[in-house]
């Protein structure tokens, strides 16, 4: 489990790759020499075991699903990414609930940057998402905890703060780049229940069930 306050920004020192699975060997600088192998690290918001650390770096496996499902599928050697350490028991929980399972990928529609630093930036989610989100909702994009500012059609925009934007890898994205979503947890057990609940649930109506329509009948 994550907090979604990115520790360290990373960079990927090597892929090696094999027939449907990738090794990634991550520099690390400020965290490689506490890790323990076994541990968890969400990698851009993709949670990995740790196989073996060395100094500054740190080694991990990405299956096939992960693959799959994430940005990782298109890693290269070079490139920077958002690191943290799983949630430690009794650590404060600054950001949302994260659990490092990537739901699918968006991708970057708009990226308006302000002179205070600050960006407004807008994804465009799978539709397979639009259903698990809400105005002022949480969601974790590379692994980033970050507020959901307005929501239209398959888009979200996020205003993201100078400091999330100088210290995390969201600066790197163009338009028309690949994120890692995951949607808030809470939300998912929210919709399961609801829709097991049938028509008897007060946000159902014609059009199917979203956390909009929960959010909307005071859920």
């Amino acid at each position: 489990m994550f907090t979604g306050l990115i520790q360290e920004l990373g960079r990927i020192r090597r892929v090696d790759r094999g027939a449907d699975s990738a090794r990634l060997m991550i520099s690390a600088p400020v965290l490689a020499g506490d890790l323990i192998e076994g541990e968890s690290v969400a990698v851009d918001g993709c949670c990995l075991t740790v196989e073996r650390h060395d100094g500054d770096t740190f080694t991990a496996f990405a299956s096939s699903e992960t693959l799959a499902k994430t940005t990782l599928q298109q890693a290269v050697a070079g490139q920077k990414v958002n690191l943290e350490r799983a949630l430690a028991v009794g650590d404060r929980l600054g950001g949302h609930i994260v659990a490092g399972h990537v739901d699918d990928r968006a991708t970057v529609a708009s990226i308006r940057l302000h002179p205070d630093g600050s960006a407004l930036c807008a994804y465009r989610l799978p539709e397979t998402l639009l259903d698990q989100v809400i105005p002022k909702g949480s969601i974790a994009i590379d692994g980033v905890s970050l507020t959901i500012a307005s929501l239209s059609d398959d888009r979200i925009e996020i205003a993201v703060i100078p400091e999330t934007w100088t210290r995390t890898n969201l600066n790197q994205k163009k338009v028309g780049a690949h994120v890692n979503i995951e949607t808030d947890l809470i939300g998912k057990y929210v919709i399961r229940q609801m829709r097991a609940m049938g028509t008897s649930a007060p946000a159902v109506a014609e059009g199917g069930l979203t956390l909009g329509k929960l959010f909307e009948a005071g859920f």
